[in-house]
């Protein structure tokens, strides 16, 4: 399953890294491709990760993912 978030408050490459990395250690994620510039990430992952527990993660990564 592939799922695009958008993200607010990322500035710099070591923000890309430290949502990148929040992302992949999630059980169930295979990938997340995060793109600085468009403010999002493209994350492949299993069927049983929900989209909820994607933005958790990135929430407590620091970011947010608007509504």
């Amino acid at each position: 399953m592939k799922t695009t978030l958008f993200i607010e408050g990322m500035s710099c490459e070591h923000c890309v890294k430290h949502v990148t990395e929040a992302l992949e250690t999630l059980a169930g994620v295979k990938k997340a491709k995060v793109n600085l510039k468009a403010g999002k990430a493209d994350i492949d992952h299993a069927d049983s990760v929900s989209v909820d527990a994607l933005k958790a993660a990135i929430s407590e990564a620091g970011f947010r993912v608007p509504a």
